[in-house]
């Protein structure tokens, strides 16, 4: 998908935000927020979507279910990377996949469900090729900021993002369990976070009202999430970087939270490994990024060492990845 070729005016970059607001706010509700009639709004959700710019995914939040999540990194042959890269994506347990450093590297996400999963998928679901290189896993400790609260897509005034109210999360310690139908249920949205009622019904094969009703339970446990997914290139930022940082084990925490204060930061996350924290930052151009880099992060002493990888290709984000 070329960014170029779509233009987003003030009533598009509106409906990004009120979507990263509430994925599955009516059609009537964006168009009341953003100051338009509904007709408008589903006219152009409809022209972004179609033009594979912007469509709205849910998650399965795995951190409320007790999961792993792990970040890892690939190091391959330059004439390998962009089919090893497909076929990661092609993973439904696999996220965010993309062509780093020239294309000699791949770093994508993952969630696994238990020990074993993790076992399976770092010993040996992962691809097996002499043309990597290397391979490292790094297990994700604890989130500090998420792509869903990325400032980026900001633009709605507090007037208009008090008229956009996702279910609250409910703060009860009970476990979550999971449906036999929550699967299907998972599948349909990973695809399209706004797919009707009716078509989940179809898939789960429950009622209408029973689909409303196990939606609504998991987005209030948190276990569901409803994410904008769009390119940041299509909102203006077309210089994305994956940092991977070594800090004062001492200040971790607090340069954590500096970090996720940043406008240009979507993800920071403490990680195991040779380097202990990890941030997806997205920045204007180069030039926005060498200043963020010799500016923002320089400020913060307790960083003791740094390694920027540019995003040079992006084969996945957030969302199942949609037959071309």
């Amino acid at each position: 998908m070329n960014t170029d070729t779509v233009t987003l005016d003030d009533i598009d970059r509106g409906l990004v935000h009120a979507l990263q607001i509430d994925g599955r706010a009516p059609l009537r509700t964006l168009g009341e927020a953003l100051g338009v009639s509904e007709n408008t709004a589903a006219r152009r959700y409809r022209r972004l979507r179609s033009a594979g710019v912007l469509r709205v995914v849910g998650a399965v939040n795995g951190g409320r279910l007790g999961y792993n999540a792990w970040t890892i990194r690939l190091r391959c042959t330059p004439d390998a990377a962009g089919a090893i890269a497909r076929a990661l994506a092609a993973r439904p347990d696999t996220s965010y996949v993309h062509l780093l450093s020239g294309g000699t590297e791949i770093s994508c996400s993952a969630q696994t469900r238990s020990s074993d999963e993790s076992d399976a998928l770092l010993l040996h679901r992962l691809p097996r090729t002499g043309r990597i290189t290397a391979i490292s896993a790094h297990l994700l400790l604890g989130h500090s900021a998420l792509p869903d609260s990325w400032a980026g897509p900001a633009r709605l005034t507090p007037e208009q993002t008090a008229l956009l109210s996702p279910p609250p999360l409910d703060d009860a310690d009970g476990e979550v369990i999971l449906d036999d139908g929550d699967q299907p249920l998972f599948d349909v949205l990973s695809r399209d976070g706004r797919a009707s009622y009716a078509e989940l019904a179809s898939a789960t094969g429950w009622s209408d009202s029973t689909v409303r009703r196990r939606l609504t339970a998991l987005r209030r446990a948190g276990v569901l999430a409803f994410l904008v997914d769009i390119p940041p290139a299509a909102l203006g930022f077309r210089a994305e970087a994956r940092l991977w940082m070594s800090v004062r084990p001492s200040r971790l925490a607090e340069v954590a939270s500096a970090l996720a204060e940043h406008p240009e930061v979507s993800l920071v996350a403490m990680t195991t490994g040779p380097t202990n924290l990890l941030a997806a930052v997205n920045c204007r151009d180069a030039q926005h990024l060498a200043r963020y880099l010799t500016e923002r992060i320089a400020s913060l002493d307790a960083i003791r060492s740094l390694e920027t990888a540019p995003v040079i290709r992006t084969v996945k984000r957030a969302g199942a990845l949609l037959p071309i």
